[in-house]
């Protein structure tokens, strides 16, 4: 990107875009306003010169279900960084708007590994978040409360949100592959009143007992008055085991058989609680409000991703991700949402492509290293499977490589969007991502999200185009968090977001952003940029390089501060049957320097045994670049390899 900014090659354009929500949406707001805009990127401009505006038509056009209006749209003369109001004087409830469907279409399917499919139509979700609800308010459970899930992706742990969430209590949630160090960081901070488990759960093709990490966490969590424990896997299991124990069904005993009383709330009530990584230190706690997610999904969903009750929406993730919160939110289009836990290569690296053609998904959402895991696999649907249903592909966690963009529009399907999206658990949503009136451009995010004022800066805190620059958000939006949990003043909120640029959001992504497409570019973690001699360049730039070599089966790149400059060292983890010698770093060097330039190429590379990662898939830079810089580290509950950081300390190469 630094040698100079090359526009991206066309590679998928819809074929009817003025039959999009997004086409419609923008006629709606020409009808409105008395406008006439010319494109989606005169649409955005003014959604955010006029974002009062536009979130108002936002909660028309998508039929918010609220029992009293909203009095003012935002406080237009709060701060941003002190965070406006959005939407006072509503009440409304989260679980009622995605429950509004009572019909025997079909809302949620569970096809987790090991399992035999299961579906429930919105009619009988509805009966089952009935009961769940009615259990959980004769146990005392009231707004303000959280109650907490350990639990995989499946139609019970929706149920559980959903009723949790229809009594205005504050749900928080991680999946079972968290360790119990893990768990405890996150939920020890805020103290939930129940714990919803399950028993065992599937992967890799065997069952793994979960009793013996929950009677850990139950017996760390001194706030919890009960634990239920679901029967995920169908195995005798004992609940008094645990304590405070109690099988999900003899909980719902409880039922009174009363209807749903979904709590009428403020726009701005707290409805979950999701946690910053916690790699480099004690996670934060992120409350998110009921009404910013609701009105920032039904945007994303039904006006950018023109999801509707046709759809069939899935999406692997877990439970500890925010991507499971996305999904859910797929209820409030009417679609019909899948349900996956366990292995995506069991029992072979093609099934959830399998699932695609056995269950009519239309909307398959999965991680950019899974595509990559599926090319490296040279698995090949566009022979193999139909995917006649497949219309969208999305894919986040990590930048979306272009040779990855390749093997979807060559190897997968020649006609589907695929939205390369990117956002954070920080606002539970995208700032940038797919559009379903908009084309496909090779290596890029489609566009901007209607009411993100995102730009790229650079140091000065210039907006930039065609260079790299800092992803900053210059105006409020509804999905901004509403606090810190255990940060009364907000300064842990502000320090943040707030710290880097006066008065404005700054994310912490290192972007480029095409002045001619309006396209993203993700290049990094700004964290993580790397920035020798005073060259700025994001580690995505030497990954797309160094996953051309054969010989290395992964790779990490991380700045290493030498007095007031900063050095590249790369560290490979070299494939089975290949060694590490000096030509091969050779060719690395020359190669690098061939295509980007002298100053990418790394100062130092060596051999390393393992490169750490998070549970959700992502490569933990930040954490070693402190290691090599001499500090240490107590190992994060998120990684999933915590082991490898002992490999990063007292290298003497890097002395």
């Amino acid at each position: 990107m630094t040698n100079g900014f090359q526009q991206p090659k066309l590679l998928w354009k819809p074929s009817r875009p003025e039959e999009t929500q997004m086409a419609k949406f923008k006629s709606f707001i020409e009808r409105r306003y008395h406008l006439k805009l010319a494109n989606y990127d005169a649409l955005w401009k003014w959604s955010v010169e006029n974002y009062p505006e536009f979130w108002a038509s936002v909660w028309e056009y998508c039929g918010v279900k609220a029992s009293v209006p909203y009095t003012e749209v935002v406080e237009r003369d709060v701060s941003m960084d002190n965070i406006p109001k959005w939407f006072k004087g509503a009440r409304l409830n989260f679980a009622e708007n995605l429950l509004a469907r009572r019909d025997d279409h079909i809302a949620l399917i569970g096809a987790g590994e090991g399992h035999l499919y299961v579906q429930y139509t919105y009619k009988q979700t509805y009966e089952r978040v009935r009961a769940c609800a009615a259990a959980l308010r004769r146990h005392g459970v009231r707004a303000g409360d959280r109650i907490a899930g350990y639990l995989p992706n499946c139609p019970e742990t929706v149920i559980v949100f959903l009723a949790v969430t229809s009594l205005g209590a504050i749900w928080s949630s991680t999946s079972p592959d968290f360790g119990v160090t893990g768990v405890l960081e996150r939920f020890s901070q805020v103290k939930p009143k129940i714990l919803f488990s399950v028993n065992a759960v599937m992967y890799n093709g065997k069952a793994h007992d979960h009793l013996g990490k929950l009677r850990e966490v139950a017996e760390g969590l001194e706030s919890l008055e009960k634990v239920i424990i679901i029967p995920f896997v169908e195995q005798p299991f004992d609940a008094t085991m645990i304590p405070k124990g109690e099988t999900y069904k003899d909980f719902l005993i409880t039922d009174d058989g009363r209807d749903i009383i979904f709590e009428q709330l403020p726009f701005y009530h707290p409805l979950v609680i999701l946690y910053s990584s916690g790699t480099t230190g004690k996670p934060k706690c992120i409350v998110h409000s009921a009404g910013g997610i609701l009105i920032q999904h039904l945007k994303e969903h039904v006006i950018h991703g023109d999801l509707s009750e046709d759809d069939v929406f899935f999406y692997y993730t877990t439970t500890g991700w925010m991507m499971w919160n996305w999904l859910v939110s797929g209820l409030v289009a009417g679609a019909t949402l899948v349900l996956y836990d366990g292995s995506p290569f069991k029992p072979t690296p093609a099934r959830l492509l399998d699932l695609i053609d056995e269950l009519k998904i239309t909307v398959f959402g999965t991680s950019a290293k899974y595509i990559q895991s599926l090319q490296e696999a040279k698995v090949t649907p566009i022979k193999s499977h139909n995917l006649s249903t497949l219309r969208t592909i999305y894919s986040t966690g990590s930048p979306l490589k272009p040779e990855s963009f390749d093997y979807v529009y060559t190897q997968i399907k020649e006609d589907v969007l695929l939205g390369s999206i990117t956002g954070g658990t920080d606002i539970v949503s995208l700032f940038a991502g797919h559009n379903a009136a908009l084309p496909v451009y090779r290596g890029e995010i489609q566009c901007r999200g209607l009411g993100m004022s995102v730009e790229a800066w650079d140091d000065a805190g210039k907006p930039v185009y065609d260079e790299p620059g800092d992803l900053i958000c210059t105006k409020p939006f509804p999905v901004m968090p509403v606090y810190f949990w255990n940060d009364p003043e907000n300064e842990k909120y502000r320090a943040a977001y707030f710290s880097r640029f006066e008065g404005v959001w700054y994310h912490g992504d290192f972007v480029l952003i095409n002045s001619k497409t309006g396209g993203f570019h993700m290049l990094g973690r700004s964290d993580g940029t790397l920035n020798p001699g005073g060259v700025r360049f994001g580690s995505a730039e030497l990954y797309n390089i160094l996953d051309q070599f054969p010989q290395l089966a992964d790779t990490l790149v991380v700045g290493q501060k030498r007095g007031a400059d900063e050095r590249v060292i790369l560290f490979c983890k070299m494939a089975d049957g290949h060694q590490f010698t000096p030509e091969f770093v050779e060719s690395i060097k020359s190669t690098i320097k061939g295509l980007l330039s002298a100053r990418h190429v790394p100062a130092v590379i060596l051999p390393i045994a393992d490169i750490p990662y998070t549970v959700n898939g992502k490569k933990v830079e930040v954490a070693v670049k402190r290691i090599i810089s001499g500090e240490t580290l107590i190992p994060s509950g998120t990684l999933a390899n915590p082991e490898s950081l002992k490999l990063y300390y007292n290298l003497p190469e890097l002395k």
